[in-house]
């Protein structure tokens, strides 16, 4: 498959991203290699990963807990104590394999240790594949909340190899999907609806949905690096989709949800918030909603569960001059940021979403 070569590194596919590994790694004479893996993928990932890296320098390994509660500062001070007892220095490379939490946190590490090191993404999760290793963006969480701390700073290169992707459960897979589905709302509805008839899908073409997937979001981030504007359009469903996973995170008595849970039920919620403020097709809304729920099990919600999960919004990244802003749809393809909903719009949405049961 070809690779797709971006304005600062290559995102490059199965057995030719090795290669360009491989090439880099001589090219630019690391003095030491670091792989930064998780108990997982350190279980299910890592020999292959050894058995396709070729180097002559010193080879570390560093295992972090898995799971969104050590996607934090902590968990980075960890590495950073590692690496600078094993004598890591400025021209040692980092290798982020695991799933979006990995990538996030080695990403950060890598960005802030001695100022700045190189870094690779080899995501494992479908996930990771097509959004937390894409677009430079690498952070961790502030307590509860979601992706507070961070910074923007691309890798030299992002591996992906659908193999890993065996590995997974089904639920981690479902997560993925949905940055996939949201792709293709906001730019390509033609991807999102491979996706409406389960019993037409063939799973040949995943790979190819994955590098569309893929190329979506790189073209939005390098139009917009530092999310002045059109980035903002990857943020649909994420509004209310990080507030619902943020108050399931931190409430003991709420099951966890998975970043792609919570987004499948933000997207719903932001498609009939596009219903209300943009006028947008209901028929189309339905449709749209059916689909991501053919993939994702309903989750309940109450009043007070409503009334918490608003109290979270005013955390949202998108947020200027104390309005919430939302990424809402005028059409299938024709995102639009910076709007604004009303309490009365979202109780409606949540009551859409009830419907839908």
């Amino acid at each position: 498959m070809k690779p797709l070569s971006l304005k600062n590194y290559n995102v490059a596919f199965q057995e030719q991203a090795y290669k360009e590994l491989n090439h880099l790694i001589k090219d630019e004479c690391y003095s030491s290699i670091y792989i930064l893996v998780d108990s997982n993928t350190n279980a299910y990932c890592s020999r292959f990963l050894s058995e396709n890296i070729e180097a002559k320098v010193k080879i570390e390994w560093i295992e972090i807990e898995p799971g969104e509660e050590h996607k934090t500062i902590s968990t980075c001070n960890e590495i950073w104590k590692t690496l600078s007892e094993t004598g890591a220095d400025r021209k040692s490379l980092l290798i982020n394999l695991g799933g979006g939490i990995v990538t996030d946190v080695g990403g950060y590490a890598a960005s802030c240790f001695k100022r700045g090191i190189d870094f690779v993404h080899v995501p494992t999760t479908l996930l990771g594949m097509v959004d937390a290793a894409i677009g430079g963006k690498n952070g961790v969480n502030l307590d509860s909340l979601k992706n507070q701390i961070g910074i923007i700073r691309v890798p030299k290169l992002v591996l992906v190899d659908v193999g890993y992707l065996a590995t997974l459960p089904a639920e981690e897979m479902r997560s993925g999907l949905a940055e996939m589905l949201k792709h293709g709302l906001i730019a390509n509805a033609e991807d999102f609806f491979a996706f409406e008839d389960l019993s037409q899908f063939q799973v040949d073409k995943l790979p190819e949905l994955i590098r569309d997937s893929i190329q979506i979001k790189t073209k939005i981030a390098e139009e917009d690096p530092h999310e002045r504007g059109l980035r903002m359009a990857l943020n649909f469903g994420h509004t209310l989709g990080h507030a619902i996973e943020s108050y399931h995170m931190e409430d003991a008595a709420k099951t966890k949800l998975l970043h792609g849970e919570a987004v499948a039920i933000g997207m719903i919620l932001a498609l009939k918030l596009s219903v209300e403020v943009l006028q947008f097709d209901q028929a189309k809304c339905d449709r749209a909603s059916r689909i991501i729920r053919t993939y994702f099990k309903p989750v309940k919600f109450s009043e007070a569960d409503i009334h918490k999960i608003k109290s979270y919004l005013k955390h949202d990244k998108k947020n200027s001059a104390g309005n919430i802003n939302f990424v809402l749809l005028e059409d299938y393809g024709q995102p639009k940021i910076n709007c604004k909903v009303s309490d009365a719009e979202i109780k409606k949405a949540f009551a859409y979403y009830k419907s839908l049961d």
